[in-house]
């Protein structure tokens, strides 16, 4: 029998998760299955790749030698799919993500029309919240893939960036602040803030380039912590104080002059957003040929925002 991709698939999760149970479930598939599966790989090698020990699932000396090709040869698909995914144009299927609160309230609905009309037959199913609960559903199996705010920091997460953004000064409008061309980080953390809840991507970003500039989060004035993007901005136009936002989430408030955008002259809250995913799992042609689609325009956009 021929050396099988997926049983090389199946072969990565059982040693990286060190059960066949916990690879059945990152796989859906049943645990016999699985087995069934590593006895074939085990019969094409004609040696033992796995053994069960009082720990778990442990490689023989085979297994270990096997494992890094099995790596290589997951990093490869993933390469073609990706290489491959602009010729496909009649794709079907659910894509199951979640999307932090800017890149789910503001960012995505601008593409989501447009990718429609291009793939028709792929239905979306969108989940927003913020990041931590976005890592904690796919590790729970509960979604594809995710798109975040901030870099994600777990063994088990593949990342990679799809797009650029950058933070800016938001006060109401006729706030002490409005009148300067702009003003100095120095000015700008001796007023209230208003701010996103801990664990949001917005709010990390923030306090992480604050902190390199010397200005701890206990040195701010926090008087309103805020679980969306939505409240955060009646907030700041009712007059509770000023915050940090993504230029695509204000674009309507600054037309209407409710809000104003200040530069902060010495200092640069850039970020970028990036799409999350289980290492374990293969993303199916249809998320691969998303991510494509979104990545350029969607840093087309924020650049002329």
């Amino acid at each position: 029998m021929a050396l099988n991709y997926h049983q090389l698939h199946i072969f990565y999760n059982v040693a990286k998760l060190g059960s066949f149970s916990a690879a059945a479930q990152a796989l859906h598939m049943t645990q016999p299955a699985v087995t069934m599966q590593m006895q074939s790989l085990e019969d094409h090698f004609g040696c033992k790749l796995l053994i069960r020990s009082t720990r778990g699932i442990e490689l023989t000396e085979a297994g270990q030698t096997l494992l890094p090709f099995a790596v290589r040869s997951l990093e490869l698909m993933r390469e073609t799919e990706d290489a491959m995914s602009r010729f496909t144009h009649q794709l079907e299927g659910r894509l199951q993500l979640g999307a932090s609160l800017t890149i789910g309230e503001y960012v995505l609905p601008r593409l989501l029309g447009p990718f429609g009309h291009q793939y028709p037959h792929i239905q979306i199913m969108l989940k927003v919240m913020n990041t931590s609960q976005i890592v904690d559903y796919i590790l729970q199996h509960q979604l594809m893939f995710g798109l975040v705010e901030a870099p994600v920091d777990h063994p088990d997460i593949q990342i990679e960036p799809v797009m650029e953004d950058e933070l800016k000064l938001v006060v109401p409008a006729g706030h002490k602040l409005d009148v300067q061309e702009g003003v100095d980080l120095e000015q700008v953390v001796k007023y209230p803030f208003v701010l996103r809840e801990k664990g949001s991507g917005t709010r990390q970003v923030m306090e992480e380039e604050l902190h390199r500039r010397g200005v701890g989060a206990a040195d701010l004035n926090v008087v309103m912590e805020l679980g969306s993007t939505g409240a955060v901005k009646s907030a700041v136009e009712a007059g509770f104080g000023i915050t940090m936002l993504s230029p695509s989430s204000i674009k309507h408030e600054l037309a209407l002059g409710l809000l104003r955008m200040i530069p902060i002259r010495n200092a640069s809250f850039k970020r970028r957003f990036f799409s999350i995913h289980l290492k374990s799992t293969l993303l199916p042609i249809s998320a691969v040929t998303f991510l494509n689609f979104i990545k350029q325009p969607m840093a087309e956009d924020q650049g002329g925002a």
